[in-house]
């Protein structure tokens, strides 16, 4: 069973940065698509990053590009949101997904798997 566990969430003033980190455990293949959605309040679920496993190939939501840059650490299972610049509508709870994939990893992909998510907060 893959599990998912973000940690790194927090509240900063816009302007700011923070990193959100993935721990992910129960699987061992590269043929993976992972990334990050957020939630606003009263809004829908949207993808914000996403990256191939086996390739490395990233997509971004338009809203986050130049800002934000995903990242994975393949011996530490881990994967990581690098948040800079940001702003007051960058406000959510983010979530890691993960699916399984032959290649196909668009930024707002079907997840799998979910984690708990965990609470970004940007004051004006």
């Amino acid at each position: 069973q893959v599990q998912l566990v973000e940690s790194g969430g927090g509240s900063v003033q816009a302007g700011g940065s923070l990193r959100l980190s993935c721990a992910v455990s129960g699987y061992t293949s590269r043929n993976y698509c992972v990334g990050w959605f957020r939630q606003a309040p009263g809004k829908a679920r949207e993808g914000v990053a996403s990256v191939y496993i086996g390739s490395g190939s990233t997509n971004y939501a338009d809203s986050v590009k130049g800002r934000f840059t995903i990242s994975r650490d393949n011996a530490k299972n881990t994967l990581y949101l690098q948040m800079n610049n940001l702003k007051p509508e960058d406000s959510a709870i983010y979530y890691c997904a993960a699916v399984p994939s032959g290649g196909y990893c668009p930024v707002s992909f079907t997840p799998a798997y979910w984690g708990q998510g965990t609470q970004v907060t940007v004051s004006s």
